[in-house]
């Protein structure tokens, strides 16, 4: 065994046990609570994690990783990233959450996810803003810990690299130009913080494990050599995450005291490397082994072997056990979780139980027994492996006896379609759902509770069905919903539905803002049980002469937004869910739906950040679409939407999903998606999202127009559809019925500026 082996940790759960954080924010919004109280409330919250950490035996304690909204959109305010259509605010606080929802006169800073994340960020906009150290919000969080928890913590910021990187509004050409502008302010950040008395920062820069360029890498050394020349004895940890890092031995050979890697999601490629080119002396290595992003138990044993081969490769370096990415990514802790099967619950793992793991493994390599840890977690794996099945050989016959392609090429089924809808040119509709307001969300919990009937609770939904189906005929569009009201989230839906899900009480997590979900937990082989969706499709169809689309999940997202195993395949998982899905089709087709819209907003996120690898990951998730929609008739109209969706990158992969019809989200990006089709084809319907619906603001008539303007001027009329970006379940009803008015005559308008058919 070689040095004394320490831990850390790289980042906590904002959210709380019960969602305090969220009920905080939204309270101050809501104009519940004043500035005051809102504070007061987040610093007992940011504290009191702090206090969780030591209490857990965490050597290293992150500071600085608490955020009001987001972490990036706080390093854009702490160094004066802020857009001219916001400036004027004589408060930072309202700034900075303008900046973040926008306004009634200024949309929001755009925003999109974060790597391969479900969880989103703020996208800085630098534009020609000269930076200014404004704040420098890691040591207002280092001072706060150490005056009121006397906890020595590690502070924790965004590198600069990363950050230029994930910004928008200049161009590559002024990379250099722009990070020289930082890094003053950088070192002036971390002068401070060593002056208050940090002797360790967590610089984190992500950036580092995508595909780099040889000039990338130009500008990570102008960096840490800028870094270590003006503040020489300010020891910087470097932290990677989600994946191997490029350039292993420039990286490790950085002018930095430590180095962060991810040994779960990066663990072959960083571990091949480490093996092959050793690891400097002189630096400490942060070994990330427990999985910050999935909520399954760690083998300890196996962990334990791999801390001793990584040993072995690096004897005389440092060593800190730590999580393989900051724990945002997962609930915070299962003991809330009673209603759990016993057999699952031994399996899991949250933010409070991997600190746990990382504390006993920290003892085993040092030297300690931890004997009962380690045999009641290996029963737990045990019990749970022999209980659960991890792949079937029925599915996989179903599977193979699915159709992969529709019966006739997309020209032609278009004339089948064109023949049965004889919608109008610009057909307007919406993507799903509809407001859950408290009222829906009451409903829900009275009959979850037991205190409202069956009959009772459908006779609600159905009410509500009425309700929006008779408000979207009002304000004229073309294509219905049925609003989605029986939902409590897109994915969870579908998995309570289905076999093989389990669903926790409080595994909450961060997914933009205060908006939180609980993704479902697949633990065993997906199966179809019966119609999900079926009987609210087609009473909402018994309504109207208008067509209404049945709404579904893909199989893809539904994948990606959920806590899937880690020993099984992800693409046979989601090849089990786009079976299940299919059946799902078919019996809504057999009902008279007749436009079936499959959602994939999360097709992208799950992209690898290895450009190499995603072809891989492309081809098994365009198999599984298909394998979902193939089956149904040629004038069956499939549409599907997408989320924030850099259309260039993958237009083969979107074209070869074969869909009808597809949405894809940006307006927050304010049109630049549009630019894609201007050099790439795409010959099937398509709808821009119009208008923002993560923003409370109501867009008007000549902004959406304007907008349809310019994306006709590079796609075809007859394939253009006209929606908002995303559902509507977030907003209230008098700007969801205000935007959407707005919308259909922003589409009347267009259809006459072009003398094109309005009915």
């Amino acid at each position: 065994m070689g040095t004394t082996w320490t831990n850390s940790n790289l980042g906590y759960p904002r959210l709380g046990e019960n969602r305090e954080w969220k009920r905080a924010l939204e309270s101050y919004w809501g104009e519940k609570i004043s500035k005051d109280d809102f504070l007061k409330e987040m610093k007992e919250l940011r504290l009191g994690y702090l206090q969780k950490q030591r209490d857990a035996g965490v050597s290293f304690i992150p500071a600085g990783d608490f955020s009001f909204y987001d972490h990036i959109l706080d390093t854009a305010l702490m160094f004066g990233f802020i857009p001219e259509r916001f400036q004027g605010e004589p408060d930072s606080l309202t700034t900075y959450f303008n900046m973040a929802r926008g306004t009634d006169k200024a949309p929001a800073c755009e925003m999109t996810k974060w790597f391969n994340t479900n969880y989103h960020y703020i996208v800085p906009e630098i534009g020609d803003i000269t930076p200014v150290l404004k704040e420098n919000k890691p040591l207002h969080d280092y001072k706060e810990a150490k005056e009121e928890l006397d906890i020595d913590t590690r502070p924790v910021l965004i590198g600069p690299f990363t950050f230029l990187k994930l910004s928008k509004g200049y161009d590559s050409s002024e990379f250099e130009t722009k990070l020289d502008e930082l890094l003053p302010l950088y070192v002036k950040v971390l002068q401070q913080l060593q002056e208050a008395g940090a002797s360790w920062v967590q610089i984190d820069e992500p950036s580092l494990v995508p595909t780099l360029t040889k000039e990338d890498l130009r500008f990570v050394q102008k960096t840490y050599d800028t870094f270590a020349r003006e503040i020489p004895e300010m020891s910087i940890m470097l932290q990677t995450y989600f994946e191997g890092i490029e350039y292993y031995e420039d990286i490790t050979a950085l002018p930095v005291e430590g180095i962060g890697l991810d040994f779960v999601h990066g663990l072959e490629k960083n571990k091949a490397a480490l093996e092959k080119h050793g690891f400097p002396k002189d630096k400490t290595l942060g070994v990330g082994v427990i999985d910050g992003r999935n909520i399954w138990r760690a083998d300890l044993k196996e962990k334990e072997a791999l801390l001793k081969k990584i040993d072995e490769a690096a004897p005389e370096a440092d060593k800190v056990i730590q999580p393989s990415c900051s724990l945002l990514h997962v609930p915070v802790t299962k003991t809330l979780e009673t209603k759990l099967d016993g057999i699952l619950y031994g399996a899991l793992s949250f933010a409070d139980e991997k600190l746990k793991e990382i504390t006993t493994l920290t003892d085993r390599m040092n030297g300690g027994s931890a004997e009962q840890a380690l045999d009641e977690n290996q029963k737990a794996l045990q019990v749970f492996a022999e209980t659960y099945r991890q792949q079937s050989a029925d599915l996989t016959k179903q599977r193979e006896a699915l159709p992969s392609e529709r019966d006739l090429p997309f020209a032609e089924r278009q004339k089948y379609q064109d023949e049965k809808w004889e919608l109008p040119l610009l057909p307007t509709t919406t993507i799903g759902s509809f407001p859950q307001t408290k009222e829906v969300r009451v409903a829900r919990q009275q009959f979850r509770k037991g205190e409202k009937s069956p009959a009772a609770y459908q006779e609600f939904v159905r009410g509500k069905i009425k309700e929006w189906i008779d408000i979207q005929e009002d304000i004229g569009l073309d294509v219905l919903v049925h609003g989605e009201f029986e939902r409590n989230d897109m994915v969870e839906f579908f998995g309570e539905k289905l076999n093989g899900f389990a669903f926790t009480s409080f595994g909450w997590v961060q997914s933009y803002g205060s908006r939180c979900v609980k993704p479902p937990v697949i633990y065993d082989d997906v199966t179809f049980a019966e119609p999900m969706t079926v009987e609210e499709s087609r009473y909402a169809q018994s309504l109207t002469d208008k067509p209404v689309k049945g709404m579904l999940t893909g199989p893809v997202t539904i994948l990606n937004w959920s806590f899937e195993r880690d020993d099984i395949p992800r693409r046979e998982t989601a090849f089990q869910i786009a079976v299940a899905l299919s059946q799902e089709v078919q019996a809504l087709e057999e009902a008279g739906i007749d436009m079936i819209q499959v959602d994939e907003p999360a097709v992208r996120e799950g992209l690898p950040l290895k450009r190499e690898e995603w072809n891989e990951y492309l081809d098994w998730s365009v198999l599984a679409f298909r394998l979902a929609t193939s089956n149904v008739k040629p004038s069956t109209q499939i549409h599907t939407h997408m989320c924030y969706s850099e259309f260039q990158d993958m237009i083969e992969s979107i074209r070869a999903l074969d869909a009808d019809v597809i949405s894809i989200e940006t307006s927050r990006s304010h049109g630049e998606l549009i630019e894609s089709f201007e050099t790439a084809v795409y010959d099937k319907g398509i709808g821009l999202g119009v208008y923002d619906i993560h923003s409370p603001r109501i867009p008007s008539v000549e902004e959406m127009k304007d907008m349809i303007d310019r994306a006709l001027q590079v796609l075809p009329a007859d394939l253009f559809w006209i929606n908002p970006d995303c559902g509507l379940k977030t907003r209230n009803t008098p700007e969801t019925i205000d935007s959407l008015k707005n919308m259909v005559q922003a589409a009347r308008e267009s259809r006459e500026s072009r003398k094109l058919p309005t009915s």
